[in-house]
């Protein structure tokens, strides 16, 4: 009996990881990849090129964001699958993942094979996520008032994370525009809201806090 491969498309900006994980789907009897992309902007030409039954996707990308990709592909497509993998935090990012529209969060750190099993999850239907970050979501979901384990990195939106993020690994409020494709103006508009949130009292704190935070979650 012929089995019909579910088409996965791998987005990464990483070639050797793309070219790892897209050998070990290949190898699946179920499961296929039908296209590659390392950027946000490609990435989304190839989804629309494509229509694959599965997208799995890294935060980290060429132009932008994943999670940004996650929103733009839920907007066209309500019903896309996609799944995050990622060397982020899970517990600060998986929430986020979900919430833009993916269905599943799986960290880089965990065995080659998982990956397969958290794909075939999703297609499924169902939401894949490592049992502790399970159970740290359905202790937030029940937790009466403010829950002591949050990070204050949880009160960012995901464009600001995104900014915090760019501070740390060094960039100028100029070449954040130019990455996010913002106006400078805009960039500033967030660092104020990033220096509001995590009570920093002026940029050279913001850049220290975002660097040490970078070194402690990548």
């Amino acid at each position: 009996m012929n089995i019909v491969k579910k088409r996965v498309m791998i987005v990464d900006d990483h070639p050797v990881v793309r070219q790892g994980l897209a050998l070990l789907i290949d190898q699946q009897p179920d499961l296929e990849v039908c296209a590659e992309a390392d950027s946000v902007a490609d990435a989304f030409a190839r989804f629309t090129e494509t229509s694959p039954d599965l997208v799995i996707i890294d935060l980290s990308l060429k132009d932008g964001s994943g999670i940004e990709l996650i929103k733009e592909i839920k907007a066209r497509n309500e019903h896309a699958r996609m799944l995050v993998s990622s060397m982020h935090d899970e517990s600060l990012f998986a929430e986020r993942v979900l919430r833009a529209g993916a269905k599943g969060y799986i960290s880089k750190q965990e065995a080659t094979g998982n990956i397969v099993e958290a794909a075939r999850h999703v297609l499924e239907g169902r939401v894949y996520l490592s049992p502790r970050m399970s159970d740290q979501m359905l202790h937030r979901l029940v937790a009466s008032g403010d829950d002591p384990d949050r990070s204050p990195i949880d009160s960012l939106s995901d464009r600001e994370l995104e900014v915090f993020e760019m501070i740390g690994q060094g960039l100028t409020t100029r070449q954040i525009a130019g990455k996010l494709d913002l106006s400078p103006k805009t960039v500033e508009t967030y660092r104020e809201n990033i220096k509001a949130k995590l009570n920093l009292p002026n940029g050279t704190a913001l850049t220290r806090h975002a660097v040490q935070w970078l070194l402690e979650n990548t």
